[in-house]
C-alpha cells in the first residue's frame, strides 16, 4: 500500500488532530494512544512505535488538547472521538485488523471508545457517538475509576486539573484543559466498559511499582471483562515495574504486539 506517513484529522466534533503512520508489514494497524500531557512524537512514544512496526503498521496521535492537535482535554471523557478517528482512518486506508494500546490516560480511552463502539447505548449523556469498532484492546497502566485520587501523584495531578494555576503550568508543556473537566453525570468509566466488550479481546498490563495507580485499578477492569463473560481477557502483572511508556519495556512490546496478533488471527 502507498500510505501517507502523518495527516491532520477532524474528530466528530471538530478538533483537528495530528496523526502520523508509521508503516510495517502485513495488514494490522496498532493505534497507539499516549498518556495525560503526553504526545505521539515523545521519545518514548516514538521508541514503542518503532518496536511495533515490526509486527505491523502503526498509528500514533496528539489526543485533543496535547501537542499539535487542537482542542482541550477532557482528560479522559471526549478523547474518545480522537481515538475514533484515527481508528476509522485506518480502516479507511485499508487495514483489515485494528488494535488499540493505551498507555496510561490512552489506555482508559481506548477501553472506553472500544465499549461505546460496540452500543453508545453502554454510554452516559456525557458520551458521545462512536462509530469505529476495534478488534482488540491493550491497556497498560490504565485507571478503573474516575476521579481516582488515592496516591500523592494522583492528588498533584488532580491540582493540576482542577486550579487555575495547574493548567497555566501544564500549558507550559503544550497540554491544554478544558476548565469545566469533570462532567455530572459521569461519563462510564473504564471498569465498567470493560464489562461491555463482549468478545473484544482485552489484554490489561501494569506493573506493581505504579506510583499512580495501584494494582486494584488492573485488578478491578480484569475482573469486569471476566465477569461479563468475555473468553479473551488478560492480566499481565509486572513485578517492580512503574508507570506507563517511561517504564514498559520493548521486550513486553514485543509480547504486546504477540498477543494482538494472536488474539486477532483468523
Amino acid at each position: 500500500m502507498n500510505l501517507p506517513t502523518s495527516a491532520t484529522l477532524v474528530a466528530a466534533d471538530g478538533v483537528q488532530l495530528a496523526i502520523t503512520l508509521t508503516p510495517g508489514a502485513g495488514s494490522v494497524a496498532f493505534v497507539v494512544v499516549h498518556g495525560f500531557s503526553g504526545h505521539g512524537q515523545h521519545e518514548q512514544v516514538r521508541a514503542i512505535a518503532g518496536r511495533l512496526a515490526a509486527y505491523g503498521s502503526v498509528i500514533t496521535l496528539d489526543l485533543r488538547g496535547h501537542g499539535r492537535s487542537g482542542g482541550e482535554s477532557t482528560v479522559g471523557m471526549l478523547e474518545v472521538l480522537d481515538v475514533d478517528a484515527a481508528i476509522s482512518w485506518a480502516r479507511d486506508l485499508g487495514f483489515t485488523t485494528v488494535i488499540s494500546v493505551g498507555f496510561s490516560l490512552g489506555a482508559a480511552v481506548c477501553i472506553r471508545q472500544a465499549a461505546l463502539a460496540l452500543d453508545p447505548a453502554h454510554g452516559t449523556v456525557n458520551d458521545p457517538i462512536l462509530h469505529s469498532p476495534v478488534d482488540a484492546v491493550v491497556a497498560v497502566s490504565g485507571p478503573a475509576f474516575w476521579y481516582y485520587r488515592g496516591t500523592p501523584v494522583m492528588r498533584g495531578l488532580h491540582w493540576l486539573v482542577e486550579t487555575r494555576t495547574g493548567r497555566g503550568l501544564l500549558r507550559i508543556r503544550n497540554t491544554r484543559i478544558r476548565p469545566d473537566v469533570w462532567p455530572t453525570p459521569r461519563p462510564i468509566e473504564p471498569v465498567v466498559a470493560a464489562s461491555k466488550l463482549g468478545h473484544t479481546p482485552l489484554l490489561v498490563v501494569h506493573g506493581t511499582a505504579d506510583r499512580y495507580f495501584p494494582v486494584e485499578h488492573p485488578n478491578a477492569i480484569y475482573r469486569a471483562a471476566v465477569t461479563s463473560g468475555n473468553p479473551d481477557a488478560d492480566l499481565w502483572l509486572l513485578d517492580g515495574i512503574g508507570h506507563a511508556e517511561a517504564a514498559v519495556d520493548m521486550a513486553t512490546i514485543d509480547e504486546i504486539a504477540k498477543w494482538g496478533l494472536s488474539r486477532c488471527s483468523d
